[in-house]
């Protein structure tokens, strides 16, 4: 799961998929391997804590640790974020923890594996690697997910068009409806929808001053039931 950019929806969506598998009694685990902007104050709060629980699990430190072992403190880019707490993240560790995971979810018949990036495809990890070496590296199907707001056209394209020139095209697109919403959802999605012929696009209303509105979402459930061939 990656997304345009830092706050257009990424942990809604993937909490939506988590709830709504769930529903149908389908296993379903979730990680966000690096997480910024988190501190012990307020993990409760947390994109982590989110995902926790959308499966329906407690959010304890110890529960969070499990889906979030690389947490930083600064609300920054990853790398900046290490640098400023003397830590280095390895792209390496960050795959092969991803890697463990996934050989508990072998595929769709035994359970779905969602795993939420930071930031964009572009987001640095540290001095060498970005968000998308990360995901070049597991070769996992990758969903895509962009806000509504002004703006939003231009960033969309040019991440679907750096994530197909990587190899690592997305597989569908979610237009998650932003606070600031200049025009319509749908005409957002028609626009798009033009010079993304062959990309399923979603439109995620937006759900505001709701508790749990991962439960109240689109059925997002096909994205990742039927995936469409890469």
């Amino acid at each position: 799961m990656t997304g345009t950019g830092t706050g257009v929806g990424k942990t809604l969506v993937t909490a939506s998929i988590c709830h709504q598998l769930r529903a149908l009694n389908r296993p379903v685990h979730a990680l966000k391997p690096v997480i910024s902007g988190y501190t012990q104050a307020d993990f409760m709060e947390s994109d982590s804590a989110v995902l926790l629980q959308s499966l329906g699990i407690a959010p304890d430190e110890g529960a969070i640790a499990k889906v979030s072992p690389w947490r930083f403190k600064a609300p920054i880019s990853p790398d900046m974020a290490a640098r400023r707490e003397q830590r280095r993240l390895s792209l390496d560790a960050i795959v092969n923890f991803c890697r463990r995971a996934q050989a508990k979810w072998p595929d769709a018949n035994e359970g779905t594996l969602l795993i939420e990036g930071v930031g964009g495809p572009m987001v640095p990890l540290n001095k060498r690697h970005t968000v998308m070496d990360w995901m070049a590296a597991l070769g996992v199907p990758s969903l895509l997910v962009a806000g509504s707001y002004l703006g939003t056209i231009s960033h969309t394209l040019t991440t679907v068009e750096a994530m197909r020139a990587r190899g690592v095209p997305p597989v569908a697109l979610i237009v998650s409806e932003s606070e600031e919403n200049p025009v319509p959802i749908a005409e957002t999605v028609e626009t798009l929808s033009r010079f993304l012929e062959d990309m399923p696009i979603v439109a995620l209303q937006r759900i505001a001053g709701q508790k749990k509105p991962w439960e109240r979402g689109a059925d997002l459930t096909q994205l990742v039931m039927t995936p469409p061939e890469r």
